[in-house]
């Protein structure tokens, strides 16, 4: 399947030459612009008019896909680089490293949303853990000016590969990390530019949007204003002006936290369900996110270059309402000192495998501390065998699913892992790496796109929690909760899983090289940014990897429509009767992932009759 998917994308790409950048052969500028966390349906000129305008006036992308694992580095992997996640190996926020990372605290299961640990990786897997060249470093290789603004880690991943402290040769990027020991250097021009505009050169922390709060102490209830409104200033009032008097095509990306971060911490909903993700504290979250495109679209025009900037939207995911209920889980039945009472506690697909595989468990985070009695990891992670050193199972802990990963490749371990997995209520659909064999109630890697030539270790077993729609009177994935291993309480929000409230996210484009007016019906996703931004700019990368999104050329003037179709995939029944099915769309060979799971336990997978049904409960 993957030379089908690379003979598909070159196929588009040659279909694609009547486009209007390649026939008048004028440089065109590109802002990519990443609301973390948007959920497509929650956009109306109510609630976000710039978005709802470029969507309305420009390319309504109806159809649109976040790759799964749902998470922000491994989406932002995506659109950096056009290629799906078995190519990139970001395979979620957290993954195992087989090596131990001083920058992410001496740990084997680094959180990789920081450019420092970056660095590191960078380091440890040839200078380029991508393995994939980026658009920003191609642009900036063919003369464009490139800027990336915004959420530390995805940020700095648009334009990783150079030496940070090297200002002048990078991109500019402004994030978390600027003006501090791991931040990318600014050179002198963008130095003095700051200065004539106002700004500080260090951007303001997150304040009280930061706070998560805990199980007695509400999270945030404001949304992330003030950092983001220092990189919107940044964006308008000092990078785009220097990019228009360079008199160069430059390419811009701009990585809002908003409303992720407002969802994720929202104190609207403490230990509740409802409102969940849908308080007021998120729908400032979106209003912010709104309000820094507006900001940028208005310095566009007023520097007279809207007619020759392109604009392409793209949330990294949807979103949904963390719930911690299981009435299968051991780890449940424990008391915690930090967990309401049965309740799932932080870890708890560590702890119950540790059970079930009769495994020691050490936590990755806290020297390698054995995990005993009422205490559970500190961040989740674990590593499960006689010596932590040489464990025999890591979990890496991310939100509405988890990465497993058997360093021995054990298949017999394997066997074991996966019929401890399919007894508890809270695992929807798993998926597994083929050299460990096929096994009854999974789906191999490759059928979604996870074993493909990436540089970081591939997991073992992917693990999709369940999912489902609240009534919360909205349509389904504006309601989707899912069971999310998380330090943050049930109330708050997450992503990761493959329910379609976490798959379906925002996704709009204007400018000169696209349609006006079109509702775009075709599945797309979010490699297919990257492959059509490359394509906007005439960028020419040679690649490793097969695993490559398509051109969205039926946006483009003049571009070929493709046909779509529907399809999906099932598993052997488990013992027990439990199957995991694939939704998915189709356009050539290429695959659009809309849902997987066990029918009944993720959202967008309906129930199925019989024995199925009985056996699923």
């Amino acid at each position: 399947m993957r030379r089908s998917l690379l003979l598909l994308s070159a196929g588009l790409t040659m279909l694609s030459t009547g486009f209007a950048s390649a026939e008048n052969n004028t440089p065109r500028n590109l802002i990519l612009f990443i609301p973390d966390g948007l959920r497509a349906l929650k956009v109306t000129p109510e609630t976000a008019p710039a978005m709802a305008e470029v969507r309305d006036k420009g390319v309504n992308f109806k159809n649109p896909h976040s790759l799964f694992p749902t998470f922000t580095m491994a989406n932002g992997s995506a659109m950096s680089t056009g290629h799906y996640l078995g190519d990139t190996g970001v395979f979620s926020n957290t993954i195992w490293t087989s090596y131990t990372s001083a920058p992410a605290g001496d740990t084997v299961v680094p959180f990789i949303e920081n450019d420092a640990v970056l660095g590191d990786i960078d380091e440890h897997f040839s200078g380029n853990y991508l393995n994939e060249d980026t658009i920003l470093k191609l642009a900036r290789d063919k003369g464009y000016s490139t800027a990336a603004l915004g959420k530390h880690g995805p940020t700095y991943q648009f334009d990783h590969t150079d030496k940070p402290e090297k200002p002048g040769l990078h991109s500019i990027v402004f994030d978390d990390a600027t003006g501090g020991k791991h931040g990318v250097a600014l050179s002198d021009e963008v130095k003095d530019a700051l200065t004539k505009a106002g700004l500080p050169a260090v951007p303001p922390p997150r304040g009280d949007n930061s706070k998560a709060g805990d199980a007695k102490t509400p999270g945030t209830n404001v949304a992330n204003v003030a950092q983001q409104a220092y990189f919107a200033d940044v964006a308008a009032k000092v990078v785009l002006p220097m990019f228009k008097t360079r008199n160069k095509p430059f390419v811009l990306v701009f990585w809002s936290r908003d409303p992720d971060g407002s969802q994720h911490n929202t104190g609207d909903s403490l230990n509740q369900i409802m409102p969940g993700i849908n308080g007021p504290t998120s729908m400032a979250g979106i209003r912010n996110a709104d309000n820094n495109l507006a900001q940028l679209r208005k310095a566009l025009d007023e520097l007279g270059l809207a007619a020759s900037t392109n604009i392409i939207i793209s949330a990294d995911h949807g979103f949904s309402t963390i719930s911690k209920e299981s009435k299968t889980s051991p780890s449940a039945k424990v008391s915690y000192d930090d967990t309401p009472k049965d309740f799932l506690p932080m870890g708890f697909l560590a702890l119950d495998l540790a059970k079930a595989l009769d495994l020691p468990l050490f936590d990755p985070n806290d020297k390698n501390a054995k995990i005993e009695g009422n205490k559970h990891p500190k961040f989740g992670n674990g590593v499960l065998g006689k010596d932590p050193e040489k464990p025999d199972l890591i979990v890496a802990t991310n939100g509405g699913s988890d990465l497993i990963y058997l360093p021995n490749k054990d298949k017999k371990l394997a066997a074991k892992t996966i019929k401890a997995l399919l007894t508890q209520d809270y695992v929807s659909g798993l998926f597994v790496e083929e050299s460990l064999g096929r096994f009854p109630g999974t789906l191999p890697l490759s059928s979604i796109n996870l074993r493909g030539k990436a540089a970081t270790p591939t997991p073992s077993i992917v693990v999709n929690f369940r999912s489902y729609a609240s009534d919360c009177g909205e349509a389904p994935t504006n309601c989707s909760v899912q069971v999310a291993d998380t330090v943050l309480r049930q109330g708050q929000g997450m992503h990761g899983s493959f329910s379609r409230g976490d798959t379906m996210n925002f996704m709009a484009a204007i400018g000169p090289d696209f349609k006006t007016g079109f509702v775009d019906e075709l599945p797309v996703s979010n490699a297919d940014v990257g492959m059509t931004a490359a394509r906007l700019m005439g960028l020419r990368a040679t690649q490793k990897g097969e695993l490559v999104g398509r051109v969205m050329s039926e946006a483009l003037p003049n571009g070929a429509v493709p046909k779509a179709y529907v399809g999906t995939v099932k598993s052997k029944p488990a013992e027990g009767g439990l199957i995991t099915v694939l939704n998915f769309q189709r356009v050539g060979s290429q695959r659009y992932f809309d849902a997987a799971g066990f029918p009944g336990r993720t959202l967008g997978l309906e129930p199925e009759t019989g024995k199925q049904k009985t056996a699923g409960k």
